[in-house]
């Protein structure tokens, strides 16, 4: 007699696993669950409504795919996965197909940009889990070559994303037409109000799992601002890619402005790609694709763009704008740094963005290194105001806010910060004003300051401007049939 394993940090074993998905895991040397997984997969299995607070790059899908598959395969039923861009579809897919395949798993991707014919042939092999963004399934709903009175797990994934880009109408009209009787996970990076309110409509007393406090960036990030002329940016992105031998990811807040600098950048004999709403699903998946294998070093995206970009070993993420909202900060520069690696998180702002700054260092609670780049002219000089009235203006958004997190009624299970440094700099005049305090489990956030390492301030400084389980079926056959 076998006794049962208790749940460890360091091992899937334990969690409520299914033995051949545990075979697939081991198969895939996935062997250490990250927080979000450990805490968010027996809950998952247990079939409660829970909402995953999160980092980017932090196995998300993992948490709610396990389950999710399990569930499905034990119960019947059908799966639905919310999300807001098509290559976060795609990458979605992908992962659930490497977990659920090997018993048989059918998925259908419901996606803009790709012809509708195929995906209502794709229907017709009636998949166990539909993957959409909520425009496209929308489409099939008001065609009628789709129904969802059989789902029985609902997953919104990226939820702040999805409403950032006004997806809320899309949202409610396809909840409605979903049974009350369901088992619903939402995550998120952020928990702004109208995430709670969609909790407080549609959710069951979900267990709210938070692995770090909102806001929270990857603590093996290295993060600086430097000061510089727009008309500069260009000399200075072009001296960084020199410097950066690795693969770096390149941000820009317009899909125009992404165009310019690519072509910029291979005019200087970079080879970079570019993604962004203006491309076709093609040329995405080709940029994608290419940056992944190693075709193209330099990647130049848009916030909604990138939030399929799932990619390993990204040595620096640069910031060419700052984003139109703090929150944005978070994602972009999750994309490097993960799995335990080292990364880099470089942001360009002119003088002006004093005020977009503070906002960024308020909501991740972390004073960020300035520097002004050697070698350039002198950024012009921030224009002060007497009144104490005109404030220098911020370019963020401000319909979510800065507010601590006031409780919503949920249980809270578990909270586990992922670290914030708190070595120390001398502070400069971008230095934020004091930082919001969020309910941490009855401990005030660290207001941290860090440095960064030597060799990372060489690359930016030091520069020339001259260089341009039970009842599963017998093994060996599928759960699904």
């Amino acid at each position: 007699m076998t006794h049962p394993v208790s749940p460890t940090p360091d091992s899937f074993k334990g969690l409520g696993i299914a033995e051949n998905i545990l075979k697939t895991l081991d198969r895939l040397k996935f062997t250490v669950p990250t927080p979000i997984q450990h805490h968010c997969i027996p809950t998952g299995i247990e079939g409660k409504d829970l909402i995953g607070i999160a980092q980017t790059g932090t196995g998300k899908t993992i948490a709610f795919g396990i389950p999710m598959i399990q569930r499905l395969a034990r119960y019947k039923g059908k799966g639905l996965v919310l999300l807001p861009t098509r290559e976060l579809a795609l990458q979605v897919d992908e992962a659930l197909q490497q977990i659920g395949g090997p018993i048989g798993l059918r998925t259908s991707v419901l996606i803009g940009g790709e012809p509708i014919g195929r995906q209502k042939d794709s229907l017709k092999k009636k998949p166990h889990v539909l993957i959409a963004t909520p425009g496209r399934l929308l489409d099939h709903l008001l065609q009628c070559t789709i129904r969802l009175d059989d789902v029985t797990n609902l997953v919104l994934d990226e939820a702040d994303r999805m409403l950032d880009m006004g997806f809320m109408p899309q949202i409610k009209k396809i909840l409605e037409k979903l049974p009350k009787e369901r088992q619903t996970m939402l995550f998120s990076a952020t928990m702004p109000a109208d995430i709670v309110k969609i909790a407080t409509h549609h959710m069951k007393m979900p267990i709210r799992v938070e692995v770090a406090p909102q806001g929270t960036t990857v603590e093996d990030v290295e993060q600086e601002i430097i000061i510089v002329n727009r008309e500069s940016k260009r000399d200075l992105l072009e001296t960084l890619l020199r410097k950066i031998k690795g693969t770096v990811l390149v941000f820009s807040r317009t899909k125009h402005g992404a165009k310019k600098i690519c072509i910029g950048l291979k005019k200087a004999g970079f080879s970079v790609a570019e993604i962004h709403s203006n491309r076709s699903l093609a040329q995405r998946r080709d940029a994608l694709e290419g940056f992944k294998k190693g075709k193209y070093r330099v990647l130049i995206a848009t916030d909604i763009a990138a939030r399929g970009i799932d990619v390993k070993d990204i040595e620096a993420v640069i910031n060419y704008d700052l984003p139109a909202q703090a929150e944005d900060y978070v994602h972009r520069i999750g994309r490097t740094g993960r799995a335990g690696q080292k990364g880099m998180a470089i942001s360009f702002a002119t003088p002006q963005e004093q005020g977009e700054i503070r906002h960024i260092e308020r909501l991740i609670r972390k004073a960020i290194r300035v520097t002004r780049p050697i070698g350039l002219p002198e950024p012009a000089p921030i224009q002060t105001h007497p009144s104490r009235h005109s404030a220098p203006h911020s370019g963020f958004h401000q319909k979510r806010g800065f507010a601590p997190h006031s409780g919503s009624g949920f249980h809270s299970q578990h909270r586990h910060s992922e670290g914030h440094s708190s070595s120390s700099h001398p502070s400069h005049k971008y230095a934020p004003s004091k930082p919001h305090h969020s309910h941490t489990g009855g401990k005030k956030p660290f207001h941290s300051r860090s440095r960064l390492s030597p060799s990372v301030e060489n690359k930016m400084e030091m520069w020339d401007p001259s260089e341009k389980p039970s009842n599963r079926k017998e093994p060996g056959k599928p759960y699904f049939v």
